[in-house]
């Protein structure tokens, strides 16, 4: 476990989760940040919150050796997310809802990009329609 001398991590944590929400133009309360204890390391799930149909999605997930080094690897992410991983839209509906719902998710691929739609639901309260790899602009 890392030691942080310089400062309040507390204080670190929430300058850097600022940092990233300003970096992505979300209202703080379109965006949560999760964090969990996997095999002795801190991950760290970024999740966005959709205000028009109220539903969230996984942005990204990161495993950092404590919060603030979780937290970093994440602003890296989130600064240069757009060049390194590919543009998709998905066109879903949630079980009861007459509404078709379109999301957009930045992804390694297409199985990467369903898990962000799909993360912390049953794949049973959503119904797929089409995911579509977005043209490179």
């Amino acid at each position: 476990m890392m030691m942080e001398t310089s400062g309040d991590i507390h204080v670190e944590a929430a300058r850097i989760q600022r940092e990233i929400k300003s970096h992505l133009g979300l209202r703080s309360n379109a965006l949560m940040f999760e964090y969990g204890n996997m095999e002795g390391k801190v991950k760290l799930d970024l999740i966005t919150i959709n205000p028009r149909h109220n539903q969230s999605f996984l942005f990204h997930s990161v495993m950092g050796f404590d919060k603030v080094d979780a937290l970093q690897k994440m602003l890296e992410y989130v600064k240069h997310y757009k060049e390194k991983e590919s543009s998709y839209t998905i066109q879903w509906i949630a079980k009861g809802d007459k509404e078709l719902n379109t999301s957009y998710f930045r992804a390694s691929g297409v199985y990467d990009a369903l898990d962000k739609l799909y993360y912390g639901r049953d794949s049973n309260t959503i119904t797929v329609f089409s995911v579509v790899l977005n043209p490179v602009a």
